[in-house]
């Protein structure tokens, strides 16, 4: 257990970079510590406010935040994060929701990311289509335990609605609100929950995300950045899949 005070911040470190909090990071190393479903999702969300909120303001400080692009999809997502934080799903089923999550995320990194910075080629949101991804994004993390910026960084760069660093800045946000929603549906539901090691993993992730939020919004270029995380995780959902058709 004592590795996760290291493998933590160096999560923190690489999400906090691209603008996530590292949810689906956190969940594929507790998950190989036998850590319990509700306990693993718990401590996700947590981590997830501290290690996004940082990449927030760090990159909102560099002035990469564009509200118009970021209001719509959090209307629709809050209240989704929060309905999905109350499902009470039995651990086989969270295991493979959970994996089937992960192993998309895995892919989108390793094979579809891409920088976009070519402000003159953005195209404007559409109001109801950003409600409708808003709210599906939120259902779903709320239900597995992440921020959903995974999800929502992809459609936003292919749909040339944001540049790369607005994107990460709108990721970062989404990913705390729909946390702090998904916490609060989880402690309605009576699905939050615990252990020891959970808060004194914070300050750990603090120390990972003040220095990837820091690179990651004026130094250096996200994209190897991001299939390097598709790599890992990779890894690790393969060992998972392997074992889940052997048995």
């Amino acid at each position: 257990m004592s590795l996760l005070f290291i493998i933590v911040p160096l999560i923190a470190l690489l999400y906090a970079s691209v603008g996530f909090g590292g949810a689906t990071g956190y969940l594929v190393v507790l998950s190989l510590f036998d850590v319990e479903s509700q306990v693993m999702a718990s401590t996700a969300l947590i981590l997830n406010v501290v290690v996004a909120g940082i990449s927030f303001i760090t990159y909102f400080q560099a002035g990469h935040l564009r509200l118009s692009l970021m209001l719509p999809f959090i209307v629709s997502s809050i209240p989704a994060a929060f309905i999905g934080g109350t499902f009470k799903i039995a651990d086989h089923i969270y295991s493979i929701l959970l994996y089937s999550v992960l192993t998309f995320v895995a892919i989108r990194l390793l094979f579809f990311s891409k920088d976009q910075d070519d402000a003159q080629s953005l195209r404007p949101v559409s109001l109801w289509l950003a409600l409708v991804i808003g709210f599906l994004i939120g259902l779903l993390s709320g239900m597995v335990g992440i921020g959903g910026g995974v999800f929502l960084s992809p459609i936003i760069l292919y749909a040339r609605w944001g540049n790369s660093r607005e994107t990460a800045t709108l990721s970062a946000a989404f990913i705390v609100l729909n946390s702090i929603s998904g916490i609060l549906g989880r402690l309605t539901g009576g699905t939050l929950a615990f252990e020891p090691f959970s808060l004194t993993l914070i300050p750990f992730g603090v120390i990972g995300a003040l220095t990837g939020s820091w690179l990651g919004s004026q130094h250096i270029s996200s994209l190897n950045l991001r299939r390097a995380l598709g790599v890992v995780m990779s890894l690790a959902v393969s060992n998972f899949w392997l074992n889940f058709w052997e048995f």
